[in-house]
């Protein structure tokens, strides 16, 4: 989500960390769209122990076979 106002140009532009919901720059903020390294970290951290899933039906996988040459 951001807070858009058409006036603003983008150095101007700010948004909604996803994490902590803090407003912060977009511009020049090296962990956009997270506010802080924190956030980012916490972010990559949920996706790691799948706290974030995308929908879908659970496949199996086929069994790797080594190549018998």
């Amino acid at each position: 989500m951001t807070a858009l106002d058409p006036k603003r140009g983008m150095e101007q532009r700010k948004i909604f960390c996803p994490v902590c919901k803090k407003e912060t720059a977009w511009k020049d903020n090296p962990f956009r769209p997270f506010c802080s390294e924190r956030c980012r970290l916490v972010d990559l951290g949920r996706w790691a122990s799948e706290d974030y899933r995308i929908a879908g039906e659970k496949k199996s996988l086929p069994e790797d076979t080594k190549d018998e040459k």
